[in-house]
């Protein structure tokens, strides 16, 4: 079984997808589903993309600096990412950065996050994520991203958002 799985990972074909408004739903719907147990977890009502409506992802998927990727793993849609990049000396953004639930610890997130930079580049980035969620922060870190030190948003009594850069 355990062979399995490291061929399974080994054979794994992840690409990404530059989704178009029509995709606008179907991105929506994905990132309601994997953002809802961190709602319940935080009840974070200003902040958590699973509290967003669908005309909240038709309006980002319209605007010019934003690049959203759909995530595909052998051909199903498993997350997405949206880039925020204007193309001059301005940090690119990260916002939102998701995998759904049934596909988390695959190295897909890990994955995702190296094909953005390969095609926005490697250099000058910038991310928040909450700062309670460890394997958030992990991820982060081992991708080479540093967190800003002083750069906390308390949301509630249970969540603060933190600031990281590469």
């Amino acid at each position: 079984m355990f062979l399995l799985a490291i061929i399974e990972r080994f054979f794994m074909v992840l690409q990404l997808l530059r989704a178009k408004e029509q995709d606008a739903k179907l991105i929506w719907l994905m990132q309601v589903e994997a953002f809802t147990d961190l709602f319940a977890k935080y009840q974070d009502k200003a902040t958590n993309p699973a509290n967003e409506t669908v005309d909240r992802t038709i309006y980002r998927l319209k605007q010019p600096e934003t690049y959203f990727y759909l995530i595909q793993l052998d051909r199903n849609y498993v997350g997405a990412v949206r880039v925020i990049d204007e193309k001059n000396d301005k940090a690119k953004r990260i916002s939102p950065l998701f995998v759904l639930p049934k596909y988390r610890n695959r190295g897909i997130a890990q994955k995702a996050l190296s094909e953005v930079e390969n095609i926005h580049g490697n250099k000058h980035w910038i991310l928040e994520t909450i700062l309670e969620e460890k394997v958030s922060c992990h991820l982060y870190e081992k991708m080479g991203y540093h967190r800003r030190i002083g750069d906390k948003k308390i949301i509630n009594s249970r969540m603060t958002l933190i600031t990281y850069e590469k």
